[in-house]
């Protein structure tokens, strides 16, 4: 058991054996590559005393290693570029076991009766079952047509395990598996954009719903790259707002679908293709003017909407509230998770930062902080009628 936990902590930390031995060796505690393997593998036990040194090199509590493992995730998929170093997907594993293994204590502890509500995976082997599962989903979920607003609080509502993490360079799109072959489990990039990253938990979410069998791995990422383009946009509403045939589409309205549905353009372009709306001639233009205009990687409108994952922070909060877990222990598994209602409201109140503050952010973080900051702006004039109904000025107001 401790061997376990020496190694997802090492893991999670993203270190080597070679560098934890020297990060050992510098707080005075000598030991070799071997030594620490032999401690991973169980083939010696480490004294009290070098756990609480190597908790220390770990950024883990001693008792870490001593708490008997509660979950084992079996991963089903893994999408990826060739870059990403088998250590980091080492590490991106193993951080996201430590998270499973809080969520489902407390998940199992606050809500003993409850379980997750996830359909059986179907078999599937063509584009039309890659369809057909889709829609049963969105059917088990009562979701009807009607846009998606979280597809992150839909699977945690449902009892689904969400894990994100920050991965510039988008190394990594997302990966799933299932946490003691029960909770469903996803990881996925929050470096992307917000459409992006509902399409990848609906892409994770395909192959965690399908079986297909005697499909090589290729042909299973198609069949999930449907599945989560239909479980966005079902084909009758695709045909609904598109019509049934089309000679060409004009780029404001995929950008105002984009707006509606969380899809971005391109994917909006491939749903026309994929339901025969659009020619595959035209989709290849399509395709070249998006490159053409570098808009591949960066669409020229946004989608902002909530996808950040809250169910592990509500389940902390309210079991800190019942004097089951300590503030101490909440903080080891979230940090931060016990700050006050004002930090809780932060990310919703961009506008209180200074433009000196803003421009002290690095550039991903204060493009996220303005775009909610225009989001919440729209809403305002929206919703807010002092803001929009007022009479012209008169001469009055320009003279007084």
């Amino acid at each position: 058991m401790t061997g376990q936990r020496i190694r997802q902590a090492r893991l999670a930390a993203g270190l080597t054996l070679d560098e934890v031995a020297e990060m050992l060796a510098a707080r005075g505690r000598k030991i070799t590559k071997a030594g620490l393997s032999k401690y991973e593998n169980a083939k010696s036990t480490p004294s009290p005393a070098f756990l609480m040194r190597l908790a220390q090199v770990l950024g883990v509590k001693a008792s870490y290693f001593v708490r008997e493992p509660s979950v084992k995730v079996e991963w089903l998929s893994f999408r990826m570029h060739a870059s990403l170093t088998k250590g980091r997907q080492e590490q991106i594993k193993a951080t996201a076991g430590q998270t499973a293994e809080d969520w489902e204590w407390l998940f199992s502890t606050l809500y003993p009766r409850r379980k997750p509500r996830f359909p059986a995976p179907q078999d599937v082997s063509s584009f039309e079952d890659a369809e057909e599962a889709a829609g049963d989903l969105r059917k088990a979920w009562k979701l009807g047509d009607a846009p998606v607003e979280s597809v992150t609080q839909c699977i945690e509502d449902h009892g689904g395990i969400v894990v994100g993490l920050y991965e510039e360079g988008v190394e990594f799109d997302g990966l799933c598996g299932r946490a003691n072959n029960r909770f469903p489990l996803i990881v996925v990039n929050t470096a992307v954009p917000d459409d992006r990253r509902r399409y990848d938990l609906s892409h994770e979410l395909g192959h965690l719903l399908m079986e297909c069998t005697g499909l090589d791995g290729r042909q299973q990422e198609k069949l999930a790259h449907r599945f989560a383009a239909a479980f966005l946009v079902t084909k009758d509403v695709a045909r609904g707002e598109l019509g049934t045939q089309r000679r060409s589409l004009r780029w404001d309205e995929l950008a105002l679908l984009k707006r509606k549905y969380g899809l971005s353009m391109q994917a909006w372009a491939r749903r026309a293709v994929d339901l025969g709306i659009i020619s595959q001639n035209y989709y290849r233009t399509l395709c070249m003017q998006f490159n053409a205009r570098d808009w591949r990687r960066r669409e020229p409108v946004d989608f902002v909407c909530q996808e950040e994952p809250l169910r592990l922070k509500q389940m902390i909060l309210r079991a800190l509230a019942e004097g089951i877990i300590t503030a101490e222990r909440a903080e080891e598994i979230s940090p931060g998770s016990t700050g006050d209602l004002a930090a809780v409201a932060e990310p919703r109140r961009p506008a209180s930062r200074s433009a000196r503050e803003l421009l002290s952010l690095p550039r991903r973080e204060r493009e996220r902080v303005l775009k909610v900051a225009a989001a919440d702006a729209e809403q305002a004039y929206r919703t807010k009628r002092e803001l929009t109904e007022f009479e012209a000025f008169g001469e009055k107001d320009l003279y007084g």
